[in-house]
């Protein structure tokens, strides 16, 4: 018997809809980075990218649980002295609620040349209205 791999033509890319609403923010990241990846495939191997598009929508109402709102820190380095800059996440989620969720699935994908690629497939969105209608999206449900 032979290992096959796949190669690019191989890979079916499927446009998948993951609805933020209510639910908490890790498990989310944690959904929108396996497919990203293609874990769930079949042929799934870990040094190709057989990962699938997935738009988030809802953001701004994504939960975070605990005190995370008001404790919750996030933050960003501009490189010269004294640039560090701190946001609550209360902060985040008013001026750029999409931010929460790409860093939190940034944040789960491996640091190589392959993910990064994976992460441009990933489509954030604030409220209910994407504009990727024309590849008719699957929504996805999951248990939270």
């Amino acid at each position: 018997m032979k290992t096959t791999i796949p190669n690019a033509s191989q890979i079916q890319r499927r446009w998948l809809l993951l609805d933020a609403a209510d639910r908490p923010l890790g498990r989310l990241a944690v959904k929108a980075a396996g497919l990203l990846r293609g874990r769930g495939k079949a042929i799934y191997t870990p040094h190709v990218d057989t990962g699938d598009f997935v738009v988030v929508i809802n953001a701004a109402r994504v939960k975070l649980t605990g005190k995370k709102e008001s404790q919750k820190i996030y933050q960003r380095f501009s490189g010269y002295r004294g640039g560090l800059k701190e946001q609550t996440a209360a902060e985040v989620r008013s001026k750029h609620p999409e931010r929460m969720i790409e860093l939190a699935v940034k944040g789960m994908l491996p640091k190589n040349a392959l993910n990064r690629n994976a992460f441009s497939r990933l489509k954030v969105y604030a409220g209910a209205e994407h504009p990727h209608t024309a590849q008719r999206p699957e929504t996805l449900a999951f248990d939270a």
